[in-house]
């Protein structure tokens, strides 16, 4: 969970971002692009899921 406003802000502007990419590809009528464009999101997140180091410590 985020510690402030800033931080929750951030988070918001990546989801935006995201639905916004598969939104132009869907836009274009090409399930294939719209199915590339998901799995390209699915890793981003990822790596940002499970960088080393950790941004916090457990």
């Amino acid at each position: 969970m985020p510690d402030n406003e800033k931080e929750y802000n951030g988070f918001l502007f990546d989801q935006l971002s995201a639905v916004e990419r598969i939104e132009k590809q869907a836009l274009t009528g090409d399930m294939e692009k719209v199915k590339e464009e998901i799995e390209t999101l699915k890793k981003e997140i990822n790596r940002k899921l499970y960088q080393k180091p950790p941004l916090t410590e457990n």
